[in-house]
């Protein structure tokens, strides 16, 4: 493993990814005032995390076998919310179940990481909110502070992805917001037109909020997007 790190430079981790995107994002990132640290045995993934705490962490979906699914899987079990990013080499949807079931908040398709990688990393690591404030829908309730959902009395943790997508929904209750309003919002760069996306964070934030089998809250509007609403 090697090791680029100025403080107090946000660390990027770069975990075993392939050879020429990690030479061209290393130099990116460092450029863009970014401390990265690469590491090339995926099975040091967790220790190298845990030591080196990064501020976020990129790995590519396509390791042998299950290797990167299983190491995001580690990194969640130990109870660690870092921002990881996948990176996958097909736009299908269900390489993105697979990789949001691991724990990632995001995933970058590998042909289009040149013209977004920078935008994705900036988009994750702005600095959080500092307000106590809370949104509040019927028994649900959003803490801007801990990034962490409440419903019912359970706290439900959440990706960060997931939690900006809660939260714009909760700050326009009752209002219909089109897919194009919700991935200018949300995501807040280009998305090159991946149709699924939403879909699939939609899905996910619903099994979540719905666990113990709570009423429906986000409302899907056939042809147009989706509402927050009780029925």
């Amino acid at each position: 493993m090697s090791v680029a790190s100025v403080d107090p430079h946000p660390c990027v981790m770069l975990v075993k990814t392939d050879e020429d995107f990690t030479q061209q994002a290393s130099l990116d990132l460092q450029e863009a005032g970014y401390a990265t640290a690469i590491v090339t045995d995926t099975n040091k993934g967790l220790h190298r995390v845990n030591e080196l705490q990064p501020a976020m962490m990129v790995l590519d979906q396509a390791l042998a076998g299950d290797a990167g699914l299983q190491l995001c899987r580690q990194i969640r079990s130990s109870g660690n919310r870092i921002p990881i990013l996948m990176l996958t080499a097909t736009d299908s949807v269900e390489a993105r179940i697979a990789c949001l079931e691991a724990g990632a908040d995001d995933y970058l398709l590998k042909l289009n990481c040149r013209q977004t990688f920078l935008e994705v990393v900036r988009f994750y690591l702005q600095p959080p909110e500092t307000q106590s404030e809370q949104l509040r829908f019927g028994d649900l309730s959003l803490d801007l502070s801990t990034r962490r959902a409440f419903r019912n009395g359970r706290g439900i943790d959440l990706t960060m992805k997931e939690f900006e997508l809660l939260k714009y929904l909760m700050g326009h209750p009752r209002e219909v917001l089109t897919r194009e309003q919700i991935l200018e919002n949300v995501w807040g760069y280009d998305f090159l037109g991946e149709s699924n996306v939403i879909e699939v964070y939609i899905r996910y934030l619903r099994l979540k909020i719905e666990d113990e089998g709570e009423k429906r809250l986000i409302q899907t509007v056939r042809g147009v997007g989706y509402v927050l609403r009780e029925t």
